[in-house]
């Protein structure tokens, strides 16, 4: 019987199914630590697999290279923990773009597959960041996309060397001596760093809240962005209280005798140029010869007749 050794043991030794060494269940920590323990490829095995994969569709042998290649997904996505985003997202981004690799790696190329498959698994964890760290996007660009990585990873290496000679300039803005540093580090204008630097220090507001400890919906954004007078039921109340206020209400005063439709008009709908309203009961008391309570009880029938003629308009 033959000794193997080395990776070729490990590969001999595995499951006839690789995949089943993966937890089924969402532990992040049992996936890491079950995918560093996949036998790792030969270039030999490698080729082969990749071959068989773009000559015969062979998906156990897209599976193979997959497995093997999912502890670099791993070590990648820690790079990317700053931006606040779950690790086990980034990982799965980070996957998709494996794939993606896979599925383009040409085995005649003579290069690794690691090596082809950095590029694709960090252009997937890079879209996943930018679509996801804000809701509102801070590199739409392909020159601002480059800027962003590069520009955050910059200031980190200068933060951290600022906080080795305890130099606390770098821990909260900018001078103008290190935007000038950076953009010209970047091949960059000033202006863009600043730019760039402001939506990277820029904090996320939610805008309809949780509701807080007490049960009490929390006040955010939401309520105050919202433009009600647009919603269609809105819409429609409005222009039934337009009509109202105007047909409707000239049509109701038509139900009424003189005396009582010039009452309701001077109590209730005449403005004077100083802003100030039309007779006071006493003074229609006076110019029609009864008391004040007599012209108050006219006002009241007057009412309710106009708002029954209002009812039936509506």
């Amino acid at each position: 019987m033959t000794n193997l050794t080395g990776t070729h043991a490990a590969s001999a030794l595995a499951p006839a199914n690789p995949w089943s060494l993966v937890p089924p269940l969402g532990n992040l920590d049992a996936y890491i630590a079950a995918v560093n323990r996949l036998p790792m490829l030969t270039q030999e095995e490698e080729r082969d697999y990749a071959r068989k994969l773009k000559e015969h569709n062979d998906l156990d042998a897209a599976g193979r290279l997959i497995m093997s290649h999912l502890r670099l997904v791993v070590s990648i996505s820690r790079q990317y923990l700053g931006y606040g985003l779950p690790h086990g997202d980034l990982i799965q981004e980070g996957n998709v773009g494996l794939m993606k690799a896979v599925k383009r790696f040409d085995p005649e190329q003579n290069v690794r597959l690691v090596s082809y498959a950095i590029h694709w698994i960090k252009a997937e964890i890079h879209e996943y960041i930018l679509k996801n760290w804000r809701m509102v996007k801070v590199a739409t660009t392909k020159a601002q996309r480059k800027l962003f990585f590069n520009l955050r990873s910059l200031k980190q290496g200068m933060q951290a060397d600022a906080a080795m000679d305890d130099d606390l300039s770098l821990r909260e803005t900018l001078t103008a001596q290190q935007v000038d540093a950076m953009a010209a580090k970047l091949n960059v204008k000033p202006e863009e760093v600043m730019e760039m630097e402001t939506r990277l220090s820029g904090g996320d507001v939610m805008l309809d809240p949780t509701p807080g400890d007490d049960g009490e919906q929390a006040y955010g954004p939401i309520a105050y962005l919202s433009d009600a007078s647009h919603e269609p039921t809105q819409m429609i109340e409005s222009r039934q209280r337009d009509v109202l206020a105007t047909d409707g209400i000239a049509q109701a005063l038509e139900q009424l005798d003189a005396r009582s439709r010039r009452i309701v008009e001077e109590r209730w709908l005449k403005v004077n140029d100083d802003g100030s309203g039309g007779m006071t009961l006493h003074e229609l008391a006076a110019e029609y010869g009864v008391s004040a309570e007599r012209i108050r009880q006219i006002e009241v029938a007057a009412m309710k007749k106009m708002k029954k003629a209002l009812a039936e308009f509506a």
